[in-house]
């Protein structure tokens, strides 16, 4: 499915099934509303859903692994060897999100958006990397568009799979550096708030990550108007992927859990390009990452979690998972106040 006929299948969330979740919530012999987030994700889910009888049961974490031509400024403490290396790690369970989707009950799907050499991923690539952002701009508008629709179709064939929910994840060196990049053009700040150390950059590597967003920024000069221009100039395809499941997600009335930092960036560049999307999407926590509660206020989403995570690859996400299945189990197995002949709760001035 093409972008454009994607954002024309994306729709509001289901009025009356919302209704319905809110009504059956207030009928169980509890205090009112006394489970918070848990009933409001489960209340959002049925309006995703289009119906009160939620179902998560299957889960789906995407892993969207990519290398980034930027590397070549000494803006990261590691080579670009190792995007391949831990993207080929997932398939074993040998990461971390590997590690915590088979804890779960979750099944992990990383995917070759643009890793510098082939693996033994799946492999929709783009391209062996962008490229160098301090040089030339990281992808074509061609590209960038095609990163997205990938990720449509990622999000699109999971749900003809059968799974009902989704959660985003990423793997590739730089790409910190990228996604403050374009944090930095979509939030209208100066590299310094929204730039942070990634994978534990010294000082002097996180003034060189800042003076070359700066450089690569002034540059190309992204439209902070138009999200596609922004991805493509100073943007990743693992960071196009993402923002592809988020409107494929949409599209196919799943809700989208959102990670980290990087995640969070794909997701206000998704809304930004359709801002009904963010309706389906979930955050999950309030990473270490500075530009993070920036992120999520322009999202206007509160997370779940706070843990100062910032590991990535959807680790944040899938920790949510535990979480999400008792605020179900609580909405489907609870007695009402009639099961159990209580006066019935009401809402006080």
């Amino acid at each position: 499915m093409t972008l454009e006929e994607t954002l024309r299948q994306i729709q509001p969330l289901d009025k009356q099934a919302i209704d319905a979740a809110w009504k059956h919530w207030d009928s169980i012999a509890k205090p009112l509303r006394s489970l918070g987030k848990l009933e409001q994700v489960v209340v959002q889910a049925a309006g995703i859903q289009r119906t009160p009888k939620v179902d998560l049961t299957r889960k789906a974490l995407i892993v969207l692994c990519a290398d980034n031509g930027v590397v070549e400024e000494g803006v990261t403490q590691t080579g670009q060897e190792v995007t391949a290396q831990v993207a080929e790690n997932f398939l074993q369970e040998k990461a971390t999100a590997g590690i915590l989707c088979r804890k779960t009950g979750a099944d992990i799907f990383p995917v070759d958006m643009g890793i510098y050499r082939d693996t033994c991923i799946r492999n929709c690539k783009i391209a062996y990397g962008t490229k160098n952002m301090a040089k030339e701009p990281a992808m074509t508008r061609e590209q960038a568009i095609q990163g997205i629709e990938t990720g449509i179709m990622l999000a699109l064939e999971k749900k003809k799979e059968g799974y009902q929910l989704l959660a985003t994840g990423e793997m590739g060196i730089g790409n910190t550096t990228t996604s403050s990049a374009m944090a930095s053009v979509l939030l209208h700040r100066e590299p310094e708030e929204v730039t942070g150390r990634g994978a534990g950059l010294s000082t002097a590597g996180l003034n060189k990550k800042v003076e070359t967003i700066k450089k690569a920024v002034a540059m190309h000069k992204p439209d902070p108007e138009d999200p596609i221009d922004v991805l493509a100039k100073v943007g990743g395809f693992d960071i196009a992927g993402m923002i592809g499941v988020y409107l494929g997600g949409a599209a196919a009335h799943m809700p989208v859990v959102i990670d980290g930092f990087i995640s969070c960036v794909a997701a206000l560049t998704a809304m930004r390009i359709c801002s009904t999307a963010g309706d389906y999407m979930i955050a999950s926590h309030v990473s270490k990452e500075p530009a993070a509660v920036m992120l999520l206020d322009a999202i206007g989403k509160e997370a779940f979690l706070t843990c100062d995570m910032c590991l990535g690859e959807g680790s944040g996400a899938v920790a949510l998972f535990p979480l999400l299945d008792m605020g179900l189990e609580v909405y489907r197995k609870m007695a009402t106040f009639e099961e159990n002949d209580i006066e019935t709760y009401v809402p006080l001035d």
